[in-house]
């Protein structure tokens, strides 16, 4: 796990120090011109009204830094149990978690895990294939893929109350990493992955941005990558 994480992050910055992604903490591949309309300069404030969607006693952020099985949602859907049981309604809870670095294709609809590498460039294999996943497999769990039954996926937990946003830096990386790997133009794979963000996770500039302004919001912070 170690080596992967190493490997991963000087990866990253590899990209950043080649240039893969300029112009700031939007990031986008390719030229403004280029871009989707709704991706000019929207971005930034559509996250910053989506923070104000935080609401209760009881608020908590979990950075998902890798897949590491699923545990950026299982803790999320843990803070509501745990909760409930304590006495608190999900309307008195927000639980939060931010996917960002390699932990960003559980944001990803599963069109975009079949059309691309996903589960091979990111490390996560199907647990009842044993090989590279070609769906999301926590946005609507199937039986196996949660350790325990009642566990519940980001659509579900979405009804419950809980938020999900994806870094758009990141998308943005390894979206032009898998082009390259491909032969694809690096801005069309972009377009293509942020097209492909799930109904309800808001994309934000980058994870950590969105850890900040969570803390700001006054969510307790839990490290949940692995």
């Amino acid at each position: 796990m170690k080596t992967t994480n190493s490997n991963s992050r000087r990866t990253f910055l590899g990209a950043l120090a080649l240039g893969t992604v300029a112009g700031g903490l939007s990031a986008l591949p390719g030229k403004a011109e280029e871009m989707p309309a709704d991706l000019k300069g929207k971005s930034l404030h559509e996250a910053d009204e989506w923070f104000k969607g935080i609401k209760g006693s009881h608020r908590i952020v979990y950075d998902g830094s890798t897949p590491h099985d699923g545990f950026p949602i299982i803790w999320n859907w843990v803070f509501y149990l745990t909760n409930n049981q304590t006495g608190s309604p999900d309307s008195d809870i927000t639980g939060m978690t931010v996917l960002r670095h390699s932990a960003i294709p559980f944001a990803l609809e599963n069109r975009i895990w079949e059309k691309y590498p996903i589960g091979e460039v990111f490390g996560i294999n199907d647990k009842a294939t044993k090989t590279a996943s070609k769906r999301n497999p926590y946005y609507e769990p199937q039986p196996g893929d949660f350790p325990l039954p009642q566990m519940e996926g980001i659509k579900r937990l979405q009804e419950r109350g809980a938020m999900f946003c994806v870094c758009e830096l990141a998308l943005s990386v390894n979206s032009s990493r898998v082009a390259k790997q491909i032969g694809k133009d690096p801005t069309e794979v972009f377009n293509d992955w942020v097209s492909g963000v799930l109904p309800g996770i808001q994309l934000v500039p980058s994870g950590v941005w969105a850890l900040g302004r969570a803390q700001e919001h006054g969510c307790g912070y839990v490290f949940a990558g692995g």
